[in-house]
This record gives structure tokens, C-alpha cells and sequence, in this order.
């Protein structure tokens, strides 16, 4: 396979959760072009599956689309080191308030490789009890905690009520 090259990168905008950068490459026949890139750390999510089959779920303001959206917890990666894991279970207690005696890792994807080099880890949390909830920013003080049965979660897939990317393919696994 031919080789792309990445030349240099110049910053257009750097804030908490992303840089977003123009980045210029070589291609194969030394043709060079520039594209728009989100340099992002990356996320973690988690399934949070309790011993009666039911799922956690959480409902949180999502500013970019301007609406509520029920998806699994999650979170990004934003201490420096941290593993994925620790990351995973950090986030299921902060938003959920859950602890996992048991975390298995069950993929991790590019959101949206086409523009991002976000990577997000998708875990499995079994044998859970209950902490207490730690809420980061506003979007979480409002946020609303669900439970509905894993068996219930494909339908809400298929008439819309689940849209929310992370959750569709954790579902789905």
C-alpha cells in the first residue's frame, strides 16, 4: 500500500477537550493538501449491566445537538496517564454512581475518523453496588439516571430513542 505522509500540523484552536489543527500532508505521488483535524484525548463509556438484566443509563443536556440524549456513562480521558480502565470506573461512579466489581473491555473505535483521532474505549460493568455520585459541570448536575432492561434496549435503538453512537454499539455488542 502506498505511503501518506504527515508533514507538520499548525493550530487553529486549543481548548479543554479538543485542539483542532490544520494538518498538511504528502500523498503517495507527492501531491501535498491540508485537512481540518480535532486532535481530541480520547473517551471511555460503560455498560452497566446489573445482576436483573437491567441496564443504567444516563439522560444528559447535549449542547452541540441542543437536546437530551439517554446514553451509557461515559467520559473523557482527560487525566494525563490515566489508563482507560481507571478512567471507566471513574466515570461510572462520578455519573452514574456505580461501582463495578467486575470491568471487561469490549471494544474500543474511532468515532469520527474522518475528521477526529478520538478513541473511544466501550467497557462492560458486572457485579455493581452503589456510590455516591460525583458530578462534573452543569450538564451532569442535571443529569437523570434510568434504568431500563437490556432486553428493552434494541427496540428504543430502532424507534429512535437511543441515537447516541457509544450506546447504539454497546448495545450492539
Amino acid at each position: 500500500m502506498a505511503e501518506f505522509r504527515l508533514l507538520g500540523e499548525e493550530p487553529v484552536y486549543d481548548g479543554y477537550a479538543m485542539r483542532v489543527v490544520v494538518g498538511t500532508f504528502e500523498a503517495p505521488d507527492g501531491h501535498r493538501f491540508t485537512r481540518d483535524i480535532v486532535r481530541h484525548p480520547g473517551a471511555v463509556a460503560v455498560l452497566p449491566l446489573h445482576d436483573d438484566g437491567t441496564v443504567t443509563l444516563v439522560r444528559q443536556y447535549r449542547a452541540p445537538i441542543d437536546a437530551h440524549l439517554l446514553e451509557i456513562p461515559a467520559g473523557i480521558r482527560d487525566v494525563d496517564g490515566e489508563a482507560p480502565e481507571v478512567t471507566a470506573a471513574r466515570e461510572l461512579a462520578e455519573e452514574a454512581g456505580l461501582e463495578a466489581g467486575h470491568l471487561e473491555h469490549l471494544v474500543a473505535f474511532h468515532n469520527a475518523p474522518g475528521m477526529s483521532d478520538e478513541l473511544v474505549h466501550i467497557y462492560l460493568a458486572t457485579d455493581l453496588r452503589a456510590v455516591d455520585t460525583d458530578a462534573q459541570g452543569v450538564e451532569e448536575e442535571a443529569m437523570t439516571i434510568e434504568r431500563h432492561p437490556l432486553a428493552d434496549l434494541a427496540g428504543m435503538i430502532g424507534d429512535g430513542r437511543l441515537t447516541d453512537a457509544k450506546t447504539v454499539l454497546a448495545v450492539s455488542l
